[in-house]
């Protein structure tokens, strides 16, 4: 097994510490397991998507607009 450094504030690392009796390296290692696994699922759907670059785009476009209306942050 190897291992990586990771920076993380100081706030983090203090509340981390309160609880020295967790495996913070394995919480860290699944996190990142389950991660990776998302990260596959999503690529072998875009992998058989007709979508094109500019539909995504669009489509992206027309979701940030709709939310923004329901939010009230734009008007109708």
């Amino acid at each position: 097994m190897v291992n990586i450094t990771l920076a993380i504030p100081e706030s983090l690392k203090e509340k981390l510490q309160e609880h020295k009796e967790i495996n913070w390296s394995a919480v860290t290692r699944k996190a990142l397991e389950e991660h990776l696994i998302r990260i596959e699922m999503v690529e072998a759907i875009a992998q058989k998507s007709k979508l094109t670059q500019k539909d995504a785009e669009e489509l992206a476009r027309k979701v940030k607009r709709e939310m923004a209306r329901r939010h009230g942050l734009v008007k109708d």
